[in-house]
C-alpha cells in the first residue's frame, strides 16, 4: 500500500474526525487552496477503510471548500459574507500574505493588496463565522509580520500582535511553515500553533533538477547565509550526513538605512568548500541580495563546485532579473523554493528554478489535524530523508534515481 494511502487508513482506524471538514480558501491562496482541496478529496476516496456510518456523514465530498465572498465599497472599505454555514464544522482558513496580485478599487484607483489588507480579510472571514464552527485553524504559510518579532527599541512587536488578536478572536490552531522565529507562539501559550519546515520537499526537488548529486559528507556542505539560519541548517546538515558552514553579516551600526544597520560584509565560517557542492538553506529570498551575495563568494572565492539555494519563501520583491543575471555569471546552479505562496509571472519557466511542491504535504496535515492525530511524524521527516537517500545511495544512473524520486511519496 502506498505510504500517502497507509497513513490515511490509519488516521480513520484510530481517530474518528473532531468534526465535518471544510475549507475556506482566500482569493489569496486559491491555487494552493484546489490543489489541497483535490488531494483531499483523493485520500478520503481513494483510501478509505471505514464502513459506513452517520458519524462519517459528508466524510467524502467533491469540494470541501467553502463559498466566501469579500467585497469592498468605492472607499476600500470591506466585509466578508458566508455564503454557507460553517455551523458544527472544523474549520480551515487558508491565506497568502504575500500575495500583492490580489487588487482592488479605491477612489477610483487600483491598489494591490499589501500584507495588512490580507489579515484584516482574514479576520473578518472569523467574525462571519461567528463562533458557530466547531472549531477554527488558520493557515498562514508565511507569517504576518514574523520579521517584527523582537523588540530592540521603540518599536512595534506586529508579530506578537497578530497571534494575540487571533487568540482573542478563538481560533483554535495556528499553522503556518519556517517561522522567522517560532517563540512567538509564547504570547498565546494555550493556542496550539504548528510550525513546519520543508527539508525532505527541498531534497526531493533538488535531486529531481540534479539527479547526479551525490549527497554524502565527501561531496556536500550545508550553509547557512546568517545566523538566524543556523539551526536549519545543522539539522539538514545532519539528517543528510554532512558538514556545515556559515556566513555571518558584519554590519555599519555607525549607520541606519530603511530602517537597519547596513550590511559591510558577509563573512564566512566553516571547512574547505574547494571542489565541493554547497546547499544553502534559507527561510526566505525577499529581494535576494544577500544570497546571491553570499553564493558569490562561495563559487569566486572558495571555489565550490555547485551551489543550490533552498528557500521556503521565494518573494523576490525586487524581480527576477538580478537571479537571471546571477545564474548567468555562474553564481549559483539551481534555486529551490515552494509553492506556499504566491509566485511571480515567469518564474517556474526559469531553467535555474526548481518548485518544491507542498499542496499533498499540506493536505496531509489538515487531514490529520481534523482526526486529532499526532503530527509528529510529519514535523520531522528524518526518516523520509534517509529513505529516499538509501534508495538512490552510491547509483549513478541518473534517469534511474529520477524514477526512485518520482515514486517516493510526499
Amino acid at each position: 500500500m502506498p505510504v500517502t494511502r497507509r497513513i490515511h487508513a490509519q488516521l480513520e482506524e484510530n481517530n474518528l474526525p473532531s468534526a465535518p471538514l471544510a475549507l475556506i480558501v482566500l482569493p489569496s491562496a486559491e491555487r494552493l487552496g484546489r490543489q489541497v482541496n483535490d488531494y483531499l478529496h483523493a485520500f478520503r476516496k481513494e483510501g478509505r477503510t471505514i464502513a459506513d456510518s452517520p458519524i462519517y456523514d459528508g466524510y467524502i465530498k467533491d469540494d470541501y471548500r467553502l463559498n466566501v465572498d469579500l467585497p469592498r465599497a468605492h472607499t476600500g472599505e470591506g466585509r466578508a459574507i458566508l455564503a454557507e454555514s460553517a455551523r458544527g464544522k472544523d474549520v480551515y482558513i487558508l491565506v497568502d500574505i504575500t500575495n500583492w496580485s490580489i487588487t482592488y478599487e479605491m477612489f477610483g484607483m487600483t491598489n494591490h493588496m499589501s500584507p495588512d489588507d490580507h489579515f484584516q480579510d482574514l479576520k473578518r472571514v472569523i467574525a462571519a463565522i461567528n463562533g458557530k464552527a466547531h472549531r477554527v485553524n488558520v493557515i498562514m504559510p508565511f507569517l504576518y509580520e514574523g520579521r517584527q518579532h523582537h523588540r530592540s527599541g521603540r518599536e512595534s512587536l506586529d508579530a506578537a500582535q497578530m497571534l494575540s488578536e487571533l487568540a482573542d478572536m478563538g481560533i483554535d490552531n495556528f499553522i503556518t511553515f519556517d517561522a522567522h522565529d517560532p517563540r512567538i507562539q509564547n504570547v498565546a501559550p494555550l493556542l496550539y500553533f504548528d510550525n513546519f519546515t520543508a527539508p525532505y520537499q527541498f531534497l526531493r526537488s533538488l535531486l529531481r533538477a540534479v539527479p547526479d548529486l551525490i549527497v554524502d559528507k565527501d561531496h556536500v556542505v550545508v550553509i547557512s547565509p546568517d545566523e538566524g539560519a543556523l539551526e536549519r541548517t545543522v539539522y539538514f546538515a545532519n539528517v543528510i550526513g554532512a558538514d556545515t558552514g556559515m556566513f555571518y553579516k558584519r554590519r555599519d551600526y555607525a549607520h541606519i538605512v530603511n530602517g537597519k544597520n547596513p550590511i559591510v560584509a558577509h563573512e564566512f565560517l566553516g571547512t574547505d568548500l574547494n571542489g565541493k557542492d554547497a546547499i544553502i538553506i534559507d527561510d526566505m529570498i525577499s529581494s535576494g541580495g544577500s544570497i546571491i551575495d553570499t553564493s558569490r563568494q562561495l563559487k569566486e572565492n572558495m571555489h565550490a563546485r555547485r551551489v543550490f539555494l533552498c528557500t521556503t519563501f521565494g518573494l523576490f520583491t525586487d524581480g527576477l532579473d538580478r537571479f537571471d543575471e546571477a545564474y548567468e555569471k555562474g553564481w549559483f546552479d539551481c534555486l529551490v523554493t515552494t509553492d506556499l505562496t504566491y509566485q511571480p509571472e515567469g518564474l517556474t519557466d526559469r531553467k535555474w528554478f526548481s518548485q518544491a511542491e507542498m499542496g499533498k504535504y499540506l493536505s496531509m496535515i489538515i487531514d490529520a489535524t481534523n482526526h486529532d492525530a499526532s503530527l509528529t511524524n510529519m514535523r520531522t521527516p528524518a526518516d523520509r530523508i534517509h529513505r529516499i537517500l538509501q534508495a538512490i545511495g552510491n547509483n549513478q544512473d541518473t534517469q534511474d534515481n529520477l524514477r526512485i524520486i518520482e515514486e517516493t511519496e510526499f
